[in-house]
């Protein structure tokens, strides 16, 4: 690495050092004194909040990463250019593109850390999130017990054509009350268990209390079976596949459609689950959620093609100038990026389209902007 490489990290870096602990300690001391009446009646305790929002940090780095990224970038660039250092890079022949090496560097680490950290933490932090919540209200049966179950909830595997119909689900321990499974078998035969009790040990459905039928092909008259337990080897669901489907299946809510936090995989998984399709309206908001996954952790990568022709202008001699321009770009992205992801949501535009459109026009803007300052 050349020295000037290392000289152009290190003024940005540090300044990016400060600049994401202020946003990190910015939204936690938020939320903390928002919620802490809400807290204090879920009785949770420092090391409850400390575990909460350790859980919850990787959504918050999502988010405040590029941000502290543009900040941190303009800040460094305007400085650079305030003491002319710039003007005398380029007066040596090293042109802009040479000197936003670093930067791309940088940006292309943070879209790296950003994409596995929506793909790997993100999708299960809001569940984490209200597994500690709920923590002392396990005894409770009233509001504070209700979201820890689904009620009625219906679920179909295309591929081996079984439906699972369950009067309850536990929605962190995967634990079932009163399932019904119906399935299909290859020589056109039914199978259905009827139980009081299932649940998901050592990779294995099990079921209790049940009472099993089985249809010939052809067929009305089942032959009938009470078991006291029965295990299905044979059922490949997992409580992730029914948790992504109920996350999923309430992104017909406009409301909830916003919150959901879904990995790349889960979608994926889903759209394999289900071959045949899903309705329009939900397969717009599916489709948003899956190409916006794609597109969010490139904005560090946009950052630096906009940082540089805003921040790298010689003549510059205020830092503030910086600053401003980091809140007027971070407002105007998240006010087109959500206005785009609202219009895909809604069948208005194509889903990638809606998805893609803020990064390729702030980048292509940037580089516009870059190559006029040649």
């Amino acid at each position: 690495m050349r020295l000037l490489d290392r000289y152009m990290l290190r003024e940005l870096m540090v300044p990016f050092a400060y600049c994401l602990a202020g946003f990190l300690i910015f939204w936690v001391s938020f939320d903390l004194f928002a919620r802490m009446s809400e807290f204090q009646k879920l009785h949770l305790k420092v090391r409850d909040l400390l575990e909460l929002y350790a859980v919850t940090a990787p959504s918050i780095l999502a988010t405040v990463l590029p941000m502290a990224f543009l900040l941190s970038l303009l800040y460094a660039l305007t400085n650079h250019a305030r003491h002319n250092e710039l003007t005398a890079m380029r007066s040596a022949g090293i042109s802009l593109a040479r000197i936003s090496v670093p930067y791309v560097v940088v940006g292309f680490i943070l879209s790296l850390a950003v994409f596995a950290m929506n793909e790997l933490w993100v999708p299960g932090s809001a569940e984490a999130a209200e597994e500690i919540e709920a923590r002392y209200q396990m005894e409770k049966s009233d509001a504070s017990h209700q979201r820890q179950w689904e009620r009625k909830l219906g679920f179909y595997n295309h591929l081996e054509r079984r439906w699972w119909f369950v009067e309850s689900y536990h929605l962190f321990t995967g634990e079932m009350i009163r399932p019904h499974v119906i399935w299909l078998l290859p020589d056109g035969g039914r199978r259905e268990i009827l139980a009081d009790h299932g649940a998901f040990v050592d990779g294995v459905w099990s079921f209790t209390n049940v009472h099993s039928l089985s249809y010939e092909p052809k067929s009305a008259i089942p032959v009938q079976e009470e078991l006291d337990d029965v295990t299905m080897p044979e059922f490949r669901e997992t409580p992730e596949q029914i948790r992504s489907e109920i996350k999923i299946n309430k992104l017909r809510s406009f409301k909830q459609a916003r919150k959901t936090q879904l990995s790349i995989r889960e979608i994926f998984e889903y759209k394999r689950l289900h071959p045949a399709g899903m309705p329009e309206g939900l397969r717009a908001v599916l489709e948003t959620k899956l190409h916006g996954q794609m597109a969010s952790p490139w904005v560090s990568l946009v950052v630096v093609a906009i940082a540089l022709p805003f921040g790298a202008r010689s003549g510059r001699r205020n830092v503030a100038v910086g600053v401003a321009s980091s809140i007027f770009i971070c407002f105007a992205y998240f006010v087109l990026l959500q206005l785009s992801l609202a219009l895909g949501a809604g069948g208005k535009v194509e889903p990638w389209v809606a998805a893609w459109m803020p990064n390729v026009l702030f980048g292509l803007t940037g580089l516009i902007l870059i190559w006029r300052m040649r």
